[in-house]
């Protein structure tokens, strides 16, 4: 009989090699909105009690819309506590993406309420003077407390691109999120970009296949 493969979830591997080294106030931190052709880039930081796990946490990218709401709640619930960075397109557009995900995640990593010993980032690009951490590539896929911020971020940046939805209509913010479907680049070619459409990206980029094919980078 064939037995089953068992999908990978994030675990508690990292946190537990330095929870046995005396840390105990371990942040993960994490973006969304990358990849978008406008909004902001929002990172979200997330500290948990030691030893605290969430049944279902994984990398937002791996969850439904309804199920990441559920965990959302949860998290903010059971953390310590949750800071949100969120830079603007107008920064994207004057910095650049990469470096505006740096700082939305410094940002957030700043506005914890409890001071972390060490971050755990998604990726290899975040950096601190005064803070250990540590990047974990593929990491909101590894870590628990990294897919934790993951899903804050996604669940953060989706609500504000439903708003931005209530003052610019004719784009469909709040199917695509700012994502290069091919509904959002008709638009745009029909009625050109709006106010917080990013300048500094190209248009139009190529299409996706789907209104459901919305990658987070």
């Amino acid at each position: 009989m064939t037995r089953k493969r068992r999908t990978q979830v994030p675990s508690l591997e990292f946190e537990n090699v330095l929870w046995k080294e005396g840390i105990d106030a371990i942040a993960g931190v994490d973006e969304a909105g990358r990849g978008p052709l406008a909004g902001p880039v929002v990172a979200a930081a997330v500290v948990f009690p030691q030893g605290l796990y969430v049944d279902g946490v994984n990398d937002s990218k791996k969850l439904s819309e309804k199920r990441r709401e559920a965990l959302y709640h949860a998290i903010y619930e059971k953390a310590l506590c949750v800071g949100v960075g969120i830079v603007s397109h107008e920064v994207i557009d004057r910095i650049n993406i990469f470096q505006a995900s740096i700082l939305a995640m410094r940002k957030a990593v700043e506005r914890l309420t409890v001071e972390p010993q060490i971050v755990l980032a998604d990726g290899n690009c975040f950096t601190h003077e005064s803070i250990r951490f540590q990047n974990i590539v593929h990491g909101d896929g590894l870590s628990f407390t990294i897919a934790a911020a993951s899903i804050i971020a996604k669940v953060t940046r989706d609500n504000l691109m439903r708003e931005y939805h209530e003052e610019f209509p004719l784009y469909g913010f709040d199917r695509h999120k700012g994502y290069g479907t091919k509904r959002h680049l008709e638009a745009i070619r029909r009625h050109g970009p709006c106010q917080i459409h990013r300048r500094s990206f190209r248009m139009p980029v190529p299409v996706m296949a789907s209104e459901s094919e919305v990658p987070r980078l």
